[in-house]
């Protein structure tokens, strides 16, 4: 493939591989939100586009598709792998749903496959995109971090009804939403973190954990604390605390909101997946890609040197 069977032309045709709740709650308004691009079609085993053409698999999409330019892998972590490097293969640019994929092999394995096919791969880390993380950022900026304390607490059956292959090893469990406090926090601050442990809650009926206590530290000295619980009831809980030598901050809803000492700074509201298409499409524009592994990393970490605790079985 070269640049010539692409030309950089707008809108961009997108075809979405998996079509779960993600996608229809999010995904799908943000597209249709944005005249950068047409949706195109669909694929999932069990699932239709209405509206749209549908497809049992991605392979057979873009054989009936050839006009696709891009595609919006939204399909559990374990089985990205290979359909990001088909779509990359088939001369497709490629956005990822978080995680990027199962692993930090994987992850690499698809960033030196996209630069080889020069197509643009993004790494989907929405909660990034939360309307305060970028003025928390500037906040930290002009200031020495001390301290942070994280309580990123949701209820399971709320968010993954009935949805069996959160619980399935590889599929990361309470990481699942963990994962986007840790994309936030590595957004926040360009010095290295480091896991200095975990503790993670199995359910004694299932392979992936329901909670986790993580204690982190950043290069400099800065103490991190970290509880992500899937058993939260009532009012849900994401909420990241700051303490610096020059005073403190605090984002809460997911990194929508950020009050700094005792005012607020800005509250945006349901700002992710509308920005997160619009990078994308800046990204492809611009014959680049974004793949930060840095929040898998430290979800890997934790796996790795954690704890494990049994605890009461999962039922929905």
């Amino acid at each position: 493939m070269n640049d010539a069977d692409h030309p950089n032309l707008l809108p961009i045709r997108i075809g979405f591989v998996g079509l779960g709740k993600i996608v229809r709650d999010q995904h799908l308004p943000a597209i249709a939100a944005d005249s950068r691009f047409i949706l195109t079609a669909g694929a999932a085993p069990k699932s239709t586009l209405p509206g749209h053409p549908s497809y049992r698999d991605m392979d057979a999409m873009l054989a009936a598709h050839p006009e696709i330019d891009a595609v919006a892998i939204c399909t559990p972590p374990k089985v990205r792998f290979r359909l990001a490097l088909a779509a990359l293969a088939a001369g497709k640019h490629v956005l990822l749903e978080k995680p990027p994929a199962a692993s930090l092999g994987e992850t690499d394995a698809i960033r030196k496959a996209a630069a080889g096919a020069g197509r643009t791969v993004f790494g989907a880390w929405h909660a990034r995109y939360a309307g305060a993380v970028e003025a928390a950022r500037a906040w930290l900026a002009e200031r020495t971090l001390t301290s942070v304390r994280i309580d990123w607490k949701e209820d399971v059956r709320r968010w993954h009804p009935d949805q069996e292959w959160v619980w399935q090893a590889g599929s990361f469990g309470v990481f699942d939403p963990g994962i986007n406090a840790l994309s936030i926090l590595t957004r926040l601050t360009d010095e290295a973190i480091l896991m200095d442990g975990a503790e993670l809650a199995f359910p004694a009926n299932r392979d992936a954990p329901i909670a986790a206590r993580l204690t982190m530290s950043t290069a400099a000295g800065a103490r991190i604390a970290a509880t992500f619980d899937w058993r939260q009831t009532g009012p849900q809980s994401w909420d990241i605390k700051l303490e610096t030598t020059s005073g403190a901050a605090r984002l809460s809803a997911g990194g929508a909101r950020l009050e700094a000492d005792g005012r607020l700074i800005c509250d945006h509201p349901d700002r992710e997946y509308p920005s997160l298409y619009s990078a994308f499409a800046q990204l492809i524009a611009a014959g680049q890609s974004d793949l930060d592994g840095e929040p898998l990393r430290l979800t890997a970490d934790a796996f790795m040197i954690g704890r494990r605790q049994t605890v009461e079985p999962f039922v929905f």
